[in-house]
């Protein structure tokens, strides 16, 4: 047999196994494509079955993020936000677990924090205005020195519908900055009933602004 003809009988074999290895090789990546996609598909339908509430919420209050709230960040993929403890009133512990059941807004401020002071009024009259047995605005001090500024500047503010808590650690500033859930101050978080996060709003925002107010209540529902 000539050198041509035998190139000619064995091309065709490797053509034939190139096409096959093409075909399963491709297969093989769309199987693995779809298996990622399902994985994927799986896990947010887990996190929605653990987070109800907050999931539905997003979509409730998606169409409101604008105006005063236009830099809240809302969560795609919710997840329970880390179980935080900090003093309520009268020194007592108290962790964001124990708001299970309740829609709230956290927030994390200063004194030394110049927009935290700005904002806080507005904090203090969203929560006089729709503060109930199913919402409240848990503002959270985390003044490591001269804690007697607190209270002073709050009451200066005319501040007078919101608990007073604090963290005068400020050891949940780190934690939460350990699971990038915060870079500075003031930063707000607004938190479903199954107490996992709705959304961030890591800015000062005016939270009686009728936006504000719009989202919240549209949360709510």
């Amino acid at each position: 047999m000539k050198n041509d003809q035998w190139l000619g009988h064995a091309v065709w074999p490797l053509r034939a196994v190139t096409a096959l290895c093409l075909a399963l090789g491709g297969w093989g990546v769309l199987y693995v494509m779809n298996g990622q996609d399902a994985k994927h598909g799986l896990d947010a339908h887990a996190q929605d079955a653990a987070c109800p509430d907050s999931a539905a919420a997003i979509h409730r209050v998606e169409p409101l993020i604008k105006g005063e709230v236009a830099a809240m960040i809302l969560s795609r993929a919710p997840s329970p936000m880390p179980d935080i403890s900090f003093e309520a009133p009268g020194g007592a512990v108290k962790k964001l677990g124990d708001f299970r059941g309740r829609t709230i807004l956290l927030n994390l401020w200063a004194t030394w924090c110049i927009p935290c002071r700005e904002e806080m009024p507005a904090l203090d009259q969203l929560q006089r205005k729709i503060g109930s047995d199913e919402f409240e605005v848990v503002a959270v001090s985390i003044d490591t020195v001269r804690l007697e500024k607190r209270q002073s500047f709050l009451a200066s503010a005319g501040v007078s519908s919101l608990a007073f808590y604090a963290d005068p650690k400020a050891s949940i500033f780190q934690v939460l900055k350990a699971v990038n859930k915060i870079e500075g101050l003031p930063t707000s978080w607004l938190i479903g009933k199954d107490g996992c996060e709705i959304g961030s709003l890591q800015a000062k925002a005016d939270w009686a602004a009728p936006e504000a107010l719009a989202l919240i209540q549209a949360a709510l529902r």
